[in-house]
């Protein structure tokens, strides 16, 4: 991964999508998208495997710009392509979702699981979490960061936010700002 740490804490699907900042590619490598999915594990079901393959960043890197094109069309309140939206859903049916019944000792316990390689579980998890925003009423919410070379997009919680972050973009726009007023002096 670069030198640039991805923005988290958005929902998971705009956290994917900011994996593609204006500096680069943070999911450019196998390593890249293991160390993203380690940030991010405390969200994911499954654990991070020891190695991430080729076909597993192949996988979330389409799931990726197929949740980009759809948002950025949902957004403005325009009609997704009908191309993006089924790729979107036939990432998620590669791995489907089960709800797995266990006796736990005294009751039975529900725990959602999904079939196939790590890659896939991933990339069909993600693929949910885009599907739930693009169908949330807040989707009309997300903004892009209005730093002049900043592409990361956030769910505006305020209405008067303007940056992916405070102290990354708003600090900078900020500095600036005093900058030019007082370079004339």
């Amino acid at each position: 991964m670069s030198d640039l740490v991805p923005l988290t804490g958005e929902p998971l699907a705009l956290d994917l999508v900011n994996t593609r900042p204006t500096a680069g590619d943070l999911l450019a490598t196998p390593d890249d998208l293991r160390a993203w999915w380690t940030l991010q594990a405390d969200r994911l079901p499954d654990e991070v495997p020891q190695a991430v393959t080729a076909a597993d960043l192949a996988a979330v890197r389409a799931v990726r710009e197929h949740t980009a094109r759809a948002l950025d069309d949902v957004r403005r309140g325009h009609e997704p392509l009908a191309a993006v939206l089924e790729a979107l859903n036939r990432a998620q049916r590669a791995a489907p979702a089960i709800n797995e019944l266990a006796w736990n000792g005294s009751a039975v316990a529900a725990t959602r699981r999904r079939d196939g390689p790590p890659g896939l579980r991933l990339a069909a998890c993600l693929a949910e979490a885009a599907a739930d925003l693009l169908a949330d009423p807040a989707v009309t919410r997300i903004r892009e960061c209005e730093a002049d070379d900043c592409v990361m997009l956030f769910l505006a919680a305020h209405p008067r936010r303007r940056w992916c972050s405070a102290t990354r973009c708003g600090n900078r726009v900020r500095v600036a700002r005093h900058y030019q007023r007082n370079k004339a002096r």
